[in-house]
């Protein structure tokens, strides 16, 4: 199944199952509620929807498992979210808590091939030994590290910077 068939919502409930699985060994619809902040009522709906397509195992007061199609439909929104997580955090510096807000908005609308590239640049910014760029903000721009804010050529990684 892939991720176009579900809602927004039901990403976020796999997502949830498929960490609390990872973190606890299980996901109870208690704490399935807690952590999405949502109410019990909610919870059941849409556990009983991803139980209609097979994505999860679910019966009343019992815990939460992933079937195989869910882990792996979960397991492919939880590695958008990391990647969208790192790159906001790593690359354009934004705290966590806002960080974490739009990873959570954007892995529902981001295609794959766009955040193939967003990771292939966080992966080259880390391993670069000539990227020394760094956001500032007063400016509203990167700058290169490796030579003065003025500087309209970088010789390191023969960059130019914007004007």
């Amino acid at each position: 199944m892939s991720t176009n068939e579900l809602s927004a919502s039901q990403e976020d409930y796999l997502e949830t199952i498929f960490f609390l699985s990872r973190e606890e060994g299980k996901a109870r619809p208690k704490e399935i509620a807690k952590r999405m902040k949502v109410r019990a009522a909610s919870v059941t709906g849409a556990l009983k929807a991803l139980a209609e397509k097979d994505l999860i195992n679910y019966e009343p007061y019992a815990s939460v498992t992933l079937t195989d199609a869910g882990r792996e439909v979960a397991g492919r929104i939880a590695v958008k979210h990391e990647a969208l997580l790192h790159f906001f955090m790593q690359v354009l510096g934004l705290e966590c808590a806002e960080a974490e807000e739009f990873a959570c908005t954007m892995e529902h609308a981001i295609p794959d091939h766009i955040l193939k590239r967003l990771v292939r640049f966080a992966e080259y910014t880390e391993k670069c030994p000539s990227f020394t760029a760094s956001w500032l903000d007063d400016a509203e721009a990167y700058f290169c590290k490796a030579q003065n804010l003025d500087a309209q050529r970088c010789e390191t990684c023969r960059l130019s910077n914007p004007a």
